[in-house]
């Protein structure tokens, strides 16, 4: 469980081929390694990954195909990564619970400069949009972010805004989105158990 505070912007510093998926290692500089063991989970941009290397000040995880096939970011040797590990009990939750599940690839609608804050505008897919809704909780790219905006569009999906000040911009990779780029989302996890027992309910 993570809490979608990021705590640094790594490096995929390799990306090697494997059969099913690719086996990444992770450059950081201060996520501090000292504390996490094989077998542990950090989060890479939003995706929950198990760790079966530590050397340094790098960590190595494997990627399965099907990982692959519906996230984006996680394939790409020298890209910048979000990063955060697992959550302990006892640890402050500033963001929201997140699970590192990712639920669905969005679509960067608009980045725009606001002055004192940038609006992201992402087009979700239309199985997500029950779960979007405004003032509640969204994980893009591993990062917990609030919605400002929702508007849907029958054909389209739903596109929804979030305000991003500059410390979230300077500590996360966000500030390289630009419109027609794509970002992994996950829903607000409360969201989804509500959904799953109205929908037991009405059977």
């Amino acid at each position: 469980m993570f809490s979608g505070i990021i705590t640094e912007v790594g490096r995929i510093a390799a990306a090697q081929n494997r059969e099913g998926g690719l086996r990444l290692t992770i450059s950081t500089n201060v996520l501090g390694m000292g504390d996490v063991r094989l077998g542990d989970s950090i989060a890479v941009n939003g995706v929950c990954l198990t760790v079966v290397n530590v050397d340094g000040k790098e960590f190595t995880v494997d990627v399965s195909r099907e990982t692959l096939n519906c996230t984006v970011g996680l394939n790409t040797q020298g890209a910048h990564v979000n990063l955060e590990k697992a959550l302990r009990l006892a640890d402050r939750l500033d963001g929201h619970l997140v699970s590192g599940h990712v639920d669905g690839v969005g679509e960067v609608v608009a980045f725009t400069d606001l002055g004192e804050s940038w609006k992201l505008s992402v087009n979700a897919p239309h199985t997500l949009a029950k779960f979007i809704a405004v003032k509640g909780s969204i994980t893009l790219n591993g990062v917990s972010l609030t919605i400002n905006e929702v508007a849907d569009h029958a054909a389209a999906g739903t596109v929804f805004s979030v305000n991003l000040i500059p410390h979230t911009l300077a500590a996360t990779t966000l500030h390289e989105l630009r419109a027609g780029g794509q970002v992994n989302l996950e829903i607000d996890l409360i969201a989804r158990y509500v959904e799953r027992m109205l929908a037991m309910q009405a059977e």
